[in-house]
Order: structure tokens, then sequence, then C-alpha cells
């Protein structure tokens, strides 16, 4: 094959109206709207692209659609063996890139728009070499592996040479897992029974039907008021039993000291986690609230912004769970360098998968961390919520309970594309109808 050139790229503002059956809701956001900056990469070779996206809830998309565009142009006119030869540089290029540092460093828009470009240049990657994303990476020699993360903020808790080493120790075995996990898939957790604005019926029945399709998993949403989160855990609970695991989810609603009372009031319903029970910044909160609330473990990271957050929370004994997020981190190579930290301190990994287009990201993390990076399902889950699967050629697969491994080549991003028609913002059909709609009712 001739040598693959970027010729072009494009960044398109998607968004899906989820608010109208609260689909997502939780005590920080009431009316989501699941939204996707999305990245198309071109290049010389008919037929091949990268896709990626980047997840959010609505308004402000378009900031990370025009950020995305920026980063995206910057891999225009390069060759793919020319950035994955030195992937870690080229990631640095985009997430320190120095006239935007202003507007970041590795957080907030731009490390989210960083995400979408960088994951379509692994999706490229990957479909160049006609492998799903995860036997991309399973398939990397330790030193491959090592050599697309920037380990800038983290030296003193990881080198590259240990991660070489972590890496190496887990060859023994590496075949097998890799085996099961084609035969058997990864455990997943359920949170699409759970949303705040679901009514206790719509709950109960939700529940009901997921414990017949095999799920032992189950998260709600709480935060919103105590005596609201405590009916509906007893909801719950009495709906799924007392046998399967329940988690729950405050989205960053409580100040510390809040946040303890309420999970020693809520721990009669026998929690397993907490999600996000303070504020994503505040490690030492953290630190404190998982002192307080043994053994509810404390889970957090869909809104950590970057690799240095997670390494001061691993550092602090803060979170028992890391919950990291493929587009909130700077895509695959941040992702890979958390897992690592993850495995250094031996916390499971448990990403994040509240969105559009995420749990399809994910299916591919977990499946890479379980066969050459942590080697154990044991107390690790992935998110699983059930809306706008049908929008991707090669959707996420979830049988009874579990994820099973992706088989087509590339990151499995890639959206239909009357979807990317449909639901362009504001002008696509669906949202000139949608507003149309609204001006004659006013």
């Amino acid at each position: 094959m001739s040598t693959i050139r970027i010729t072009g790229a494009d960044a398109i503002d998607l968004r899906f109206p989820t608010s109208d059956l609260r689909d997502g809701s939780d005590a920080m956001h009431p009316d989501p709207d699941y939204s996707a900056a999305y990245v198309v990469l071109r290049t010389n070779q008919p037929g091949l692209e990268g896709h990626g996206l980047t997840f959010t809830i609505g308004r402000g998309n378009d900031l990370c659609v025009a950020a995305a565009r920026l980063l995206a142009d910057m891999a225009v006119g390069r060759t793919l063996d020319g950035i994955v030869t030195d992937f870690a540089a080229f990631w640095r290029s985009l997430a320190s890139e120095p006239q935007m540092r202003w507007i970041g460093p590795e957080k907030g828009v731009v490390h989210l728009a960083t995400a979408a470009v960088i994951n379509a240049v692994w999706d490229l990657w990957a479909k160049s070499v006609g492998k799903p994303l995860w036997k991309l990476l399973v398939d990397l020699t330790p030193e491959e592996l090592v050599s697309t993360i920037d380990f800038r903020y983290i030296t003193d808790v990881l080198q590259p040479e240990e991660a070489v080493g972590m890496l190496q120790s887990m060859a023994a075995g590496k075949a097998q897992r890799e085996e099961d996990m084609l035969a058997t898939g990864y455990p997943a957790y359920t949170t699409s029974a759970g949303w705040l604005g679901y009514s206790d019926d719509k709950v109960r029945s939700l529940c009901a039907a997921a414990v017949e399709e095999g799920w032992t998993h189950f998260k709600i949403k709480v935060g919103a008021d105590l005596a609201d989160d405590r009916r509906r855990a007893a909801v719950v609970r009495e709906a799924i039993g007392p046998a399967r695991r329940l988690m729950m989810d405050a989205n960053q609603r409580w100040d510390v000291d809040e946040a303890i009372d309420n999970m020693r009031a809520l721990a009669a319903f026998d929690p397993w986690w907490i999600e996000e029970p303070t504020s994503p910044d505040d490690i030492l909160g953290h630190a404190a609230i998982a002192r307080s609330i043994e053994p509810i473990g404390v889970a957090t990271g869909e809104q950590c912004q970057n690799r240095v957050v997670f390494k001061q929370l691993l550092q602090a004994n803060a979170i028992a769970f890391c919950q990291l997020d493929s587009c909130r981190l700077g895509g695959v190579n941040e992702c890979l360098a958390v897992m690592l930290m993850a495995k250094r301190f031996d916390v499971p990994v448990c990403p994040h998968a509240g969105g559009v287009g995420l749990c399809e990201y994910i299916s591919h993390l977990v499946m890479a961390d379980y066969v050459a990076i942590s080697g154990t399902t044991e107390n690790r889950v992935a998110e699983y919520v059930d809306h706008l699967h049908e929008h991707f050629l090669e959707p996420c697969v979830i049988h009874r309970g579990r994820y099973l491994a992706p088989r087509q080549p590339g990151y499995g991003i890639t959206m239909r594309p009357e979807t990317l028609v449909q639901y362009a913002y504001p002008h696509g059909p669906v949202w000139a109808a949608r507003q149309l709609a609204a001006g004659a009712a006013r």
C-alpha cells in the first residue's frame, strides 16, 4: 500500500434530543441533549478515513467543534506513519499547542477537542492495519505501546521504563486472556434504569427487564434530594434483590461533609460505590470522603481533566475505582497513561460511558486493559447505557451483561452517513423541524 497521507478534515456539530425523555438526566444535568463534536480525517486512500468524536450534552458543543477543526488542521498534510512513529510528540503538539495554551492546556474545551482528533487518528491507524483498536493495542510491543504516551508530569509515579516492565510482566497468559475475552466478553453495569428524571414505575420496570437480561450491576443517580434518593434506592434494591450490586452517582452535587452524611444515610441500601460525590478537582475532598464512608468505595473520573488529576487521586488513596473517560482525557494515549498508573496503584479501571459513542469507545479500552495491562476483571465493570447505538456502523454488542469484543477494524465510532446529515446542528432536518415547530407554537 502506498503512503497514507491525511488530505483533509471535517468537524461536525451533532446533537440528539435526549432531553425529551430525560435520558441521561442527573442531579446536575436535568435535561441533557447528548451531543458529539465529530471529526473525520480524510486520506489519499479511497474509502479510508479516521473518525473520532468528543462527547458533550448540548449547548457549547459548537465550541468543541470549532476547537476540533483548528486541531484537526494540524494533522492535514501529515502521513499516518509520520504521526504514529512518534505519537507521543504528536499528542503533545495538540494538547499543548502554543497559541492555544491560554485556553488549555490539557483541560476544558481544547482537551475535549484533542480527544476527538487523537481518537480519529487511532481509528485511522487501526483501519489501515485491518484490526479493531483493542487488537492493535495488544499486538504492539510493550516498547511500542509506551512510546505513544506523553509521560510529562507523571514520572514521579511512573517512568517509561517501569511501564515497559509492567507490560512485559503481563506477557505470560496474554494469549489465553485474549482467547477468553473473545469467548466471554467483559463485565458491564447498566445505568439505563437509573436516570434521575425517570418515574419510580419506569425505574422499577427497567430494573426488572434488566434482571431478566442478565445484568448483575446497576447504577442510579442520586444527589438532588436525600429523601428522594432513599425512596428511589429502595425501589431499585427491591427490584434487583440483595445479591446484585448497586452503585450510586451524585454527579458532583455535594460538598465534602454533605457527601459523607448523605452516604451514611444511604448505606442501608448497600451501595458498592458512590461516584463523583463532590467537585472532580477536589483530590483531598475525595480522600476525606473515602476514609469516612468505608467500606463503600469512591469512584470518579468522567470529569477528571487529565492524567495529572488521576495521578493525585491515586497518590492520595482517594478513589477505589478509576473511572476514566475516553473523551474527557486526551484520547487513547492519555487513557493508556491513566490505565498504567491505575495498574501501578492496584486500582480497578471502570470506565465511564454515559454518553453518545462512549460505550463504543470503552469496549476497546477495557479489552486492551484486561489482555495487556491489568490481566484481571476482578472488581471491574464497564458502564453501559442503552442510548443511540443505532447511529453507529459497528455498535457495541452486549450479551448477558457483558461487552463482547469488537471484531471490525477501527475504533468503532464511525457513524452512519444519514446520521451525520439528519442530526447536524442547527440546520439538519431533525433540528430544523424542531425549530419550525417551536416557532409555530409561539
